[in-house]
C-alpha cells in the first residue's frame, strides 16, 4: 500500500490540526499535491505556475516564518532523477519570481523526495519549501525545520 503521508512527520504546534488532516488524508489514500486533490486538502491559492510547478502559500508555516511557500511538482514524482531539465528550470523560475514579488532580502531553498522516514517530510510527492524569516523583528528567533 502507497503511504501518500507520513503523520508522524509534524512540526511541533500548540494543537493538533496539521496531523489531524494528515491522518484524514491517509484514511482517504491519496496525495494531497497531486492537482486533481491540492484544492480538496489546501485552502490556500495557488500564486503562480509554470508548466512544471505551482507555487502556494505553506498552510501550516513553520514557527517564526516571516514567508513560507511551498513549490509543488505538478506531476507525482518522487525523487529528483525523475525531474526534467526544464523542470529544474522551472522551479528556479518560480523561486525567483517569488523572491521579487514579495521582495524577499534572503531565504532558504530546500527540497523534500524520496522515503519520508528520511527527509521529515508530511507528503510524499516531491515538492520544495521557501522559508524566510525576518531577523530585524522584536523578539526574532530562527526558523527550524525538521530533516530526517
Amino acid at each position: 500500500m502507497t503511504q501518500f503521508v507520513n503523520p508522524d512527520n509534524t512540526q511541533a504546534r500548540a494543537d493538533d490540526t496539521y496531523k489531524k488532516a494528515l491522518e484524514k488524508i491517509q484514511e482517504d489514500k491519496v496525495c494531497p499535491f497531486c492537482p486533481e486533490q491540492l484544492a480538496l486538502y489546501h485552502k490556500n491559492p495557488i500564486l503562480h505556475e509554470n508548466e512544471h510547478w505551482l507555487i502556494t502559500r505553506n498552510m501550516y508555516p513553520y514557527k517564526n516564518t516571516k514567508n513560507h511557500f511551498l513549490l509543488i511538482h505538478k506531476n507525482h514524482i518522487q525523487y529528483t532523477h525523475e525531474l526534467s531539465n526544464e523542470a529544474q528550470l522551472g522551479l528556479l523560475e518560480l523561486i525567483n519570481w517569488a523572491v521579487k514579488e514579495f521582495n524577499i532580502p534572503g531565504a532558504t531553498y530546500f527540497m523534500r523526495f524520496g522515503d519520508t522516514k528520511y527527509t521529515g517530510a508530511s507528503v510524499s510527492h516531491l515538492h520544495a519549501q521557501l522559508v524566510s524569516s525576518d531577523p530585524t523583528e522584536a523578539g526574532y528567533e530562527p526558523v527550524v525545520a525538521r530533516v530526517g
